[in-house]
């Protein structure tokens, strides 16, 4: 239940003296008109003018806030606390630094409240709660705390970018820093949602990634919406998320190519149409090209690949690779070549698993195919590899969600 709004109360000790009280966490409460201080006697029967000799009546209600007044280092996964002795509370509000009100609840019998939404670290908060006792007098207290920042954080990185445009085929991929233990908890606080609407669903591929697609590939146009909520989620013991952020990005044109290994083509459909065929290079038979749905993950104009970076010694070592797109984390790329002679593209698997385009050194010729292709592409998009004689590509190696059943891809989910 919500805490009233704050009253403006004007400076000076007599604040209290107003007579209407907001109404208390929405229920309607009987306010007494009161015409003296919170400690004086509400109603007295005294006239109006001379000198009374009267005391002032103090009310017997007292109010005790937790987190104390002063503190600043409350523990942010702990609700504010407000109880009263011999009295009714009958306001309490509860706000942060910014002025954002904190919900909360009254016990029935008004004897205390407690907050219901979330505080968060390293935030300032103040208290102010008034209650009356049998009498109808007004007692009040006001406190001032902060929350502490967790020593111990995690962050998670995502793809694609804010703001980019992407192929059919990229999904949302989060890779923590840390492990995270209660996949449950970190899960409930992302969420992915497009529009036009679709079942998007998130799958763990180990402790420390997290990815998210539909059951097919993104219609084009789609606009995507990453909704990461993991500011002081606990995602293993002691360890706290910072990040409260949203990440937006459309997906483009459809294209998708077909690698077909025992033809040597490469068949490239845009929207629907089949927009060019190029002949092309696949994986030798002693290193044959992973078979599947392969994402395009990186672009490179041009790149260095060295042959002892994915545990082949040093077959070769090349430092200007053109026009180069990764498939795989393991090393897979679609790229140019201008070391092979023009006869070996659609006649020959030489490779060392990549698949190979015609180029020129440098890059630097628009019309080449490997030129044309890059061109073409867009993070994203799906190459499909097929007759490579090598099995499926591991869904985990890259973004090659793709590669698993719909339904294997669902009981990986935490939710």
């Amino acid at each position: 239940m919500t805490a009233p709004e704050n009253q403006n109360r004007p400076a000076g000790g007599n604040w209290s003296r107003r007579g209407v009280l907001a109404g208390l966490l929405g229920a309607p409460v009987l306010l007494m008109a009161a015409c003296s201080g919170s400690s004086s006697e509400k109603g007295s029967g005294g006239g109006g003018g001379g000198g009374g000799g009267s005391t002032p009546k103090t009310s017997v209600a007292k109010i005790t806030v937790s987190p104390a007044d002063g503190v600043t280092d409350a523990a942010f996964g702990a609700p504010v606390k407000v109880t009263v002795v011999d009295g009714r509370l009958t306001s309490v509000q509860v706000a942060d630094s910014t002025g954002k009100a904190i919900a909360g609840q009254l016990s029935a019998d008004g004897a205390s409240w407690a907050s219901t939404d979330p505080l968060s670290s390293g935030t300032k908060y103040t208290v102010t709660a008034v209650a009356t006792d049998g009498s109808k007098l007004e007692a009040d207290a006001n406190a001032a705390f902060s929350t502490a920042s967790p020593a111990n954080t995690f962050v998670g990185y995502f793809t694609p970018e804010d703001g980019s445009t992407v192929g059919v085929g990229m999904p949302v991929s989060i890779n923590f820093n840390k492990p995270v233990t209660d996949r449950k908890a970190v899960q409930q606080a992302i969420t992915v949602v497009a529009e036009p609407g679709v079942e998007i669903v998130g799958h763990w591929f180990s402790s420390t990634r997290l990815d998210f697609r539909p059951e097919q590939y993104w219609a084009k146009g789609t606009k995507v919406t990453l909704k990461l909520r993991l500011k002081d989620v606990e995602g293993a013991t002691g360890v706290y998320g910072t990040q409260s952020k949203d990440v937006n990005f459309t997906v483009g044109r459809s294209q998708t190519s077909v690698a077909d290994l025992s033809a040597d083509t490469l068949t490239v459909t845009t929207d629907g149409q089949v927009t060019a065929t190029y002949p092309v290079i696949g994986g030798a038979p002693e290193h044959k090209t992973w078979a599947g749905k392969l994402v395009i993950s990186e672009q490179h104009p041009q790149t260095k690949m060295d042959s002892t970076t994915v545990g082949l010694g040093d077959e070769y070592n090349i430092p200007d690779v053109p026009h180069a797109q990764r498939l795989t984390t393991s090393g897979t790329f679609i790229h140019g070549n201008y070391w092979s002679p023009a006869s070996a593209f659609g006649s020959t698997n030489a490779s060392h698993g990549c698949i190979a385009l015609r180029d020129v050194k440098g890059a630097g010729d628009p019309g080449t195919n490997a030129a044309k292709f890059y061109a073409s592409s867009m993070t994203g998009d799906v190459v499909e590899v097929i007759n490579s004689g090598d099995r499926t590509v591991d869904p985990a190696n890259g973004l090659n969600g793709w590669n698993m059943a719909w339904a294997d891809w669902k009981a990986g989910s935490a939710v």
